[in-house]
């Protein structure tokens, strides 16, 4: 089968029906109110961006909201343990190891406000839409092994989810905002990773829900605009906060983030030149350093070989599209 969706979601298609039922995830409390839920990111397993909890006025905020079943339920299991209601979801993107986890947690709590950008919408009529034509076709070649077949179903089934998906109250511009009685700080970055991206600042704490526009162990590029990114990153390095939360990795203080910018844009500018692509690898690897742990590293070159060779010096035309100023993300 014939992969054009990029390798995140290629990820998602590969996925082996024997691999493990992701573990429940790490729980770390970050700030006092604030709760981190370590997501899931290994070879042959779809998977889950980190989710934030943070206790607010009216209830709870929960920023991304991961993929798979059990890690949504974990969730609400600790809304459970708090004796809090859900009471506003924040999404930093449409990816579904971002969104997914909509669907069970507003299941539980209906009145829930969703807040994101809209870039949902072109996403289910042209990327999402290409990918579950290809899970349909990878479920009619796996007629012979049901479990498989669930696994395509499975995820087939969140891009149809559709209105579940998307948000109640869509951000289209930056600024302060209430939300569960807490005040807090939206960032819309558009396009970047996404056609429209979405970072909280906890003013409280001074912690950066970044979203995908950091990730590790390695930058995800698969609908990214590189150039605005980059930008994207600068101005979160020149922002005023303690800790950063990425959407797959570990929380870092902002010297850390200084030094993902730095081997970000080294990757750039290798990618962009006549330099071979196991050197931009390597380049990447040694910039990033410390942040990428000893038992992550090839995973980070394989990664890091593919967007290289597939996105970042591969189809142009690709990239335009990704840069274009999205129309409307009301």
């Amino acid at each position: 089968m014939s992969i054009v969706t990029g390798s995140l979601f290629a990820l998602a298609l590969a996925a082996s029906p024997a691999t493990p039922a992701p573990p429940k995830p790490a729980t770390t409390t970050l700030a006092p109110g604030v709760t981190l839920l370590r997501g899931e990111f290994v070879p042959g397993r779809q998977p889950d961006g980190n989710t934030i909890v943070v206790d607010a006025p009216q209830g709870l905020i929960v920023f991304d909201t991961g993929r798979h079943a059990e890690h949504a339920q974990a969730v609400l299991d600790l809304a459970k343990a708090r004796g809090k209601p859900i009471a506003a979801i924040v999404n930093s993107h449409w990816h579904l190891d971002h969104v997914g986890g909509n669907v069970k947690l507003r299941a539980a709590f209906p009145e829930a406000k969703v807040y994101a950008t809209g870039a949902i919408d072109a996403a289910l009529g042209g990327f999402l839409a290409s990918y579950r034509r290809q899970l349909a076709q990878a479920i009619d070649m796996a007629a012979s092994d049901p479990k498989k077949q669930d696994g395509y179903r499975a995820e087939l089934a969140l891009i149809d989810a559709g209105e579940r998906l998307q948000p109640t109250e869509r951000i289209a511009a930056s600024g302060p905002r209430d939300i569960a009685g807490r005040r807090v700080e939206l960032q819309v970055v558009a396009p970047a990773v996404t056609g429209g991206d979405l970072t909280l600042f906890d003013t409280v704490t001074r912690t950066l829900f970044a979203g995908d526009l950091v990730t590790l162990p390695a930058p995800l590029f698969d609908t990214a605009c590189p150039a605005r990114w980059s930008a994207a990153l600068a101005a979160l390095d020149a922002s005023d906060f303690k800790r950063l939360v990425p959407g797959h990795g570990a929380p870092m203080p902002h010297e850390q983030l200084s030094q993902y910018r730095r081997a970000f844009d080294g990757l750039l500018a290798c990618a962009a030149s006549k330099r071979a692509a196991a050197e931009c690898t390597a380049g990447w690897i040694a910039d990033a350093g410390a942040l990428i742990p000893d038992a992550e590293q090839a995973f980070a070159r394989t990664l890091v070989d593919y967007y290289v060779g597939n996105v970042l010096r591969g189809d142009a035309s690709r990239l335009e599209a990704n840069c274009a100023a999205p129309n409307d993300l009301h």
